[in-house]
């Protein structure tokens, strides 16, 4: 089971970097455009850029923040309940996730193959829409393995 966790840990890494990669570029696109735009040469597709960047940094960070626990989580609620309470209230959001990160990561799919065979393209720079989607659909298979990941820390009593 370690290797599978380890597995997880390490994809999830690979997708914050890209995330952060994504970050970093959105940054310095935004910043030459805005100097350039004011010197009367601004970046023609800019916005599309930045938005289909943005839909990276958004899906490529969720598997690793999800396993560093790094968002927001309000457990006034689940403090209350005993330990077996809490445990089986873990295993039930987890469970959930995991439910909706599939059927998301399904249709992310079936919505990039549907992109690639239509031919669909940003509208400035006529780039493909399809390998973002996949590239996101793929994050949220990851974070439904990150989930999986929670669940084998909960039934070895190393999840909190």
């Amino acid at each position: 089971m370690n290797l599978l966790l380890d597995f997880i840990l390490r994809l999830s890494r690979f997708a914050q970097v890209i995330a952060g990669i994504s970050l970093t570029g959105i940054m310095g696109l935004t910043v030459t455009d805005v100097i350039l735009r004011s010197l009367g040469r601004p970046i023609v597709g800019s916005y599309e850029i930045v938005a289909l960047m943005g839909a990276l940094v958004v899906g490529f960070s969720l598997p690793f923040t999800s396993w560093v626990r790094g968002h927001i989580y309000v457990d006034v609620l689940v403090q209350k309940l005993s330990g077996p309470g809490r445990q089986g209230f873990h295993f039930a959001t987890r469970g959930l996730g995991m439910l909706l990160f599939f059927l998301i990561a399904w249709n992310l799919f079936k919505m990039g193959a549907d992109l690639q065979r239509s031919g669909e393209v940003s509208p400035t720079l006529q780039i493909p829409f399809y390998p973002i989607v996949y590239g996101v659909g793929i994050c949220c298979f990851l974070q439904f393995l990150v989930l999986l990941g929670d669940i084998v820390k909960l039934i070895r009593g190393k999840y909190e």
